[in-house]
């Protein structure tokens, strides 16, 4: 019996032996890349379109495809065949898809925004024409495809395609002053969209937002560059507390060429701008300065005239989204938090509340459309639980409701224009992506693309499941993961490394497939360490009052619960509760630091990546929205920030920021070093030049911190010491 014990633990040893560790140079060179299908765009009729690029021609191509068939139908241009333009980097049609706007020579901007040279592409007599001479933003077809109208040097030009002249709409922008139908940074960031004008449905008028920033104040990074000297890069930039540019909203007639300023009342922000379906109206929302009363107006284009049609106030704030959506006759389908959970409601074209379409215990994650014929809207929820993405189709009136996707795990979908057909991507903890094509009933009918040959390549490494799991403490009921070392052993004690984000509204646990960090998490339980993520008060999908917990002390029970969290988790018997480590980037870095200062007695160590270390230095918008401003709650400001408790520092620590980063700005790091300088403190830093808020680019960039990191990992938490047995000859 011994011996075949003894054979059976060999076999065992040589079958994990034959299985490779990964290594953090695969993370980062692509080895386990999905393959995913290209970013479609959906059609006319039962057609979606893919830009492809032939690695032979090295040409570009915008393919059209059938929803039904999967199959390509005809090649609607390819570069090759187009005099002076050898390739192509976006596209976008217009209306009745006889013409398209393709665009070359991107360069970025900010994380949304982006300046190229665009041309108009007839379909019919396959011709181009050039928009502009220079690199301009957003570039747009009117609806009745005669001109595009786009943003070049902060003012906003027309050109007309027929006779080949350019209009110049406004004329007083400046750079750092005045922009013309462009966000400035904070709104794009934010609020999440670049392009501040829009085409009414008759091409009559063009609804744009002004924004003076004479009065922001102004942020500067000194950019290395490779040149002799550096330069600065200079932009506004309002933080907490500071002013905000003046934003206007104006109505540009084509005709008469003349510009009205519109008057919407008293706000702070018009975070949205959207023409209804009915030419001559125009939604404007607009927030206060706490984003706690949101007025949706309806615009008469005829006499400027406005009318409030929808009011929320809440009392956290309110949130902005895209799921504003018209019907013919006007009336419109519009989400909202506003029974404690978000939910689809339906209102006339007067803002009278017709019925709340979905309710529960859940919240609605995206709003894909309606199909007026059948008055079935379409939508993504977590009904399936907090951690899973489930489809669904629901009849206008609230009734009929059909789940459309049958697999627990994360499901997102494409849906044809026409609402007709959708492609669904499934994915779960233990599946990459799956691509499979619906109809509208959910009837699924092809399955279009599988990732079975990374699974079967996973297959040869040293792998741990990820289990998930709730974790409670005196505090609440926690969504949680756990990622244990391939050979566990309930007998042992290992080290512990939590990774969070904790930002509002946000989601770390989630049943879906591996993001690059779960591959460095995989890598470091094959190290021996246990990785376990949880997403305390303040994070999402779990509704209103778990998200707005945190209202006005951000930060302050998000660490609350990780110092909790790692305090039950060393209950358990194979954690090692004096080796416990934590980690995250931006909203998480500066969770990461405050665990270690405030958690210090709990908290080993901490690695901080980009952190924000003081709300007073963070934009007005967001950190606006969850603590007011510095003036009205200095001490949800203050006793929050690390930079005033540096002394408590115990465990080791390391501080990371790029220098380039234009969102949190590396004065967060400046200033909290400051202040452990000042403590007398140790700890380690790594500034890496020129990054932005990501620090991704330039070769090597994101290997090299995480080999920093994992260096790090290892020589502070969990390290044994070794002594050295005598040598006997």
């Amino acid at each position: 019996m011994k011996k075949l014990f003894i054979l059976f633990i060999s076999i065992t040893s040589l079958a994990t032996a034959q299985k490779q560790d990964i290594s953090l140079e695969e993370i980062w060179n692509g080895t386990f890349s999905t393959q995913r299908m290209n970013s479609l765009n959906s059609m006319n009729g039962d057609f979606y379109s893919l830009l492809n690029f032939d690695r032979n021609s090295r040409s570009t191509s915008v393919d059209k495809y059938s929803y039904a068939t999967l199959e390509k139908v005809e090649t609607i241009v390819d570069s090759k065949n187009l005099q002076g333009l050898k390739y192509f980097e976006s596209y976008n049609f217009n209306n009745d898809e006889t013409k398209l706007l393709l665009g070359v020579d991107s360069e970025p901007i900010y994380r949304r925004s982006s300046l190229g040279v665009f041309y108009v592409y007839d379909l019919a007599t396959k011709k181009l024409q050039l928009v502009d001479k220079d690199k301009i933003q957003e570039p747009t077809f009117s609806p009745d495809s005669k001109k595009v109208a786009y943003a070049k040097n902060n003012n906003i030009f027309i050109k007309n395609l027929e006779t080949n002249e350019i209009t110049q709409v406004t004329f007083d922008g400046k750079k750092n002053f005045i922009i013309n139908g462009i966000c400035d940074w904070v709104y794009e960031e934010e609020f999440s969209f670049v392009r501040a004008f829009d085409w009414s449905a008759d091409s009559t008028n063009i609804a744009f937002l002004r924004f003076d920033e004479t009065e922001v104040p102004t942020f500067s990074m000194d950019i290395t560059g490779k040149n002799l000297y550096p330069t600065q890069q200079v932009f506004k930039y309002p933080k907490a507390g500071e002013k905000n540019a003046v934003v206007t909203l104006h109505l540009y007639n084509i005709f008469n060429k003349k510009t009205s300023k519109i008057n919407v009342g008293d706000y702070e922000y018009i975070p949205r701008i959207k023409w209804t379906n009915q030419a001559n109206i125009l939604s404007v929302t607009t927030l206060n300065r706490h984003q706690n009363n949101l007025n949706l107006y309806f615009i008469n284009a005829t006499d400027n005239s406005a009318k409030v049609v929808l009011n929320e106030t809440d009392k956290a704030y309110v949130d902005i989204h895209d799921n504003l959506t018209f019907l013919t006759d006007n009336s419109f389908i519009w989400t909202s938090e506003k029974d404690g959970f978000n939910h689809i409601y339906y209102y006339s074209n007067e803002g009278v509340l017709k019925n709340q379409i979905t309710n529960g215990d859940w919240e609605v994650t995206n709003f894909y459309g309606i199909n007026e014929k059948t008055k079935t809207l379409y939508y993504q929820s977590v009904e399936d639980g907090s951690i899973n993405r489930t489809i669904y189709s629901i009849k206008l009136n609230g009734k009929d409701k059909k789940r459309l996707t049958n697999a627990s795990g994360t499901n997102y979908a494409s849906f044809s224009k026409n609402l007709n057909y959708f492609i669904n991507t499934f994915s779960d903890a233990n599946t990459p992506p799956i691509y499979t094509l619906h109809n509208s009933k959910g009837t699924k009918l092809k399955e279009v693309l599988n990732n079975q040959k990374l699974l079967e390549k996973l297959n040869t490494y040293k792998l741990s499941k990820k289990e998930f799991f709730t974790l409670k403490t005196e505090h609440g009921a926690f969504n949680a993961w756990i990622l244990k070392p391939s050979n566990f052993d309930a007998n042992k004690k290992y080290p512990l490394f939590m990774t969070q984000y904790s930002g509002p509204g946000s989601q770390s646990v989630s049943n879906s497939w591996n993001g690059t960090n779960d591959y460095w998490f995989q890598h470091l339980a094959q190290q021996g360490y246990i990785i376990v993520c949880v997403d305390g008060r303040g994070t999402g999908f779990k509704g209103a009052e778990f998200k707005k917990s945190t209202y006005l002390n951000l930060v302050k029970y998000e660490t609350i619960d990780q110092i909790d969290a790692a305090k039950e988790l060393a209950k358990r018997p194979y954690i090692d509760a004096n080796e416990i480590g934590i980690w995250g980037w931006s909203f998480g870095g500066h969770m990461s630091t405050n665990c270690l200062l405030k958690g210090n007695d709990v908290f080993k160590m901490a690695i901080a990546v980009a952190p924000v270390t003081s709300w007073r230095f963070y934009d007005s918008v967001y950190t606006e929205r969850f603590l007011r401003t510095p003036q009205e709650n200095p001490a949800g400001y203050d006793e929050n920030s690390p930079i005033n408790y540096a002394n408590m520092l115990k465990g080791k620590f390391l501080l990371v920021h790029g220098s380039g980063d234009d969102n949190v700005h590396v004065q967060n790091t400046m200033r909290l070093t400051n202040a452990l300088i000042e403590a007398n403190k140790p700890f380690e830093q790594a500034i890496y030049p020129d990054r932005t808020h990501g620090i991704y680019r330039g070769k090597n960039t994101r290997l090299h911190l995480y080999n920093k990191m994992t260096t790090f990992i290892k020589e502070n938490l969990g390290k044994k010491e070794h002594t050295m047995k005598p040598f006997i000859d």
